[in-house]
């Protein structure tokens, strides 16, 4: 909103309110009061939730070898989040942009998903919560919301890149002049770097492009269930999910950044996407909600996001990595997400075959993964066999929390390296 008003201002030579047709201006407001909202506003919602009630109920009281309880914390923070991200791209963000409108309804339907999520857990005191189907029906739903409004937008557009080879055989790469609509995604490590999704049933002719882009929807469907259940899992312990969030819309700002600058991609050899210099704005403020809340968040917390919080963090990063043509790199970047996912999955089945047998039996002391690193084999259930059962000494979360930041950033860099190494 204040984009358009200074931007009408401008006409009449008001001083500074040309300030608002820069991005990086744009992106450091976004930023600035992201952080404000949370950590300002963030202190009187948790004071509201606690008059309220709204808390969280016991939990890690068994699990933790230090004794740390978790008793009467409010939860329903991811609200903090939401609305932290929601005012600065609404007040600072191009709204007739189709990736900024995306990323907008990502934020407002999974929010919604996970308030409903922990509306049932707290106010009607069902642990189960949400039922699992109607989760996934959301996620999907919002994977197809999103494939389809980029197969059908004329806004989503890329210009591929186009090797010269010039005398004493060096070779400049540019953009091609013409704009087109694309199912290319960014593969890592790769000299030819592009994937089209139309390639893979190229024996379908000339339906090969329509079959891309099904596959291009599908592809987005799994990539935000993944992401946003990756994330869910992750948020386990004060500070861990809003802290390798952060560390990861960094990250993806960074690659919407130079995808959006023709002369940037055009150096690291990416495709360009004209129009995507708007979900940098989105992603500082993402970014500074994040921060803002990791105030309250982070050990020993005074507020959990909740699945409000949770599931919406996860799929803003799925959906943006998808809009911005990234989206084979998550598995780099998103790893600490990717290990808890597996976690979870190798532990069901490994308990389920063992059940089948007559066997108690378990692949890691606890799941996710990070709660195996401060569980004590002595809380494990008589007669059960646990295959890693190490390691002997356990840690506070809060060391666990900080080790998990440290392997985030280490993804973030080697992603970003991915760039120039091929």
């Amino acid at each position: 909103m204040l984009y358009y008003l200074f931007q009408w201002l401008d006409q009449y030579d008001i001083p500074g309110a040309g300030m608002f047709a820069y991005t990086s201006f744009r992106s450091l407001m976004a930023v600035i009061l992201a952080l404000l909202i949370s950590a300002i506003w963030g202190d009187r919602f948790i004071n509201l939730l606690k008059r309220k009630q709204i808390t969280e109920q016991q939990r890690d009281a068994k699990i933790d070898p230090f004794g740390v309880n978790k008793v009467g914390v409010p939860t329903m923070g991811g609200i903090i989040i939401i609305f932290a991200i929601l005012i600065p791209c609404l007040l600072l963000g191009r709204l007739d942009n189709i990736y900024m409108i995306l990323m907008l309804i990502t934020t407002v339907w999974l929010g919604s998903l996970g308030f409903a999520d922990d509306y049932i857990k707290t106010f009607k005191k069902d642990k189960e919560g949400l039922h699992g189907k109607f989760k996934i029906i959301g996620q999907v739903g919002l994977g197809l919301i999103v494939g389809l409004a980029l197969y059908l937008s004329p806004q989503v557009v890329i210009r591929e890149n186009i090797e010269l080879q010039k005398p004493g055989g060096t070779v400049e790469v540019v953009h091609a002049a013409k704009e087109i609509k694309a199912t290319q995604t960014t593969i890592p490590f790769l000299k030819s770097n592009n994937l089209d999704y139309a390639d893979l049933v190229g024996f379908l002719g000339e339906h090969a492009q329509a079959a891309g882009w099904v596959i291009f929807v599908l592809v987005t469907i799994f990539v935000v269930t993944a992401v946003s259940n990756g994330a869910n899992l992750n948020d386990g312990m004060d500070g861990m999910a809003a802290g390798n969030s952060a560390i990861i819309g960094l990250t993806l700002g960074i690659l919407a950044y130079v995808s959006s600058h023709i002369e940037y991609a055009g150096y690291l050899n990416i495709m360009y996407i004209p129009g995507s210099e708007e979900l940098v704005i989105f992603i500082c403020a993402f970014i500074g909600a994040m921060v803002g809340f990791l105030w309250y968040n982070a050990y020993p917390a005074q507020v959990f996001m909740g699945d409000t919080g949770s599931l919406t963090i996860g799929g803003i990063i799925g959906v943006f990595a998808i809009v911005i043509h990234k989206e084979l790199l998550i598995p780099i970047l998103c790893g600490v997400f990717l290990v808890e996912n597996v976690s979870v999955i190798l532990q069901r089945v490994y308990y389920k075959v063992g059940k089948r047998h007559g066997r108690k039996q378990r692949l890691f002391k606890r799941t996710p993964i990070h709660d195996h690193f401060r569980t004590s084999m002595s809380i494990i259930e008589e007669g059960c066999t646990v295959v890693f059962q190490r390691p002997e000494r356990l840690f506070h979360e809060s060391k666990i929390t900080v080790r998990f930041w440290i392997v985030t950033i280490v993804l973030a860099a080697i992603t970003i390296i991915t760039l120039k190494i091929r």
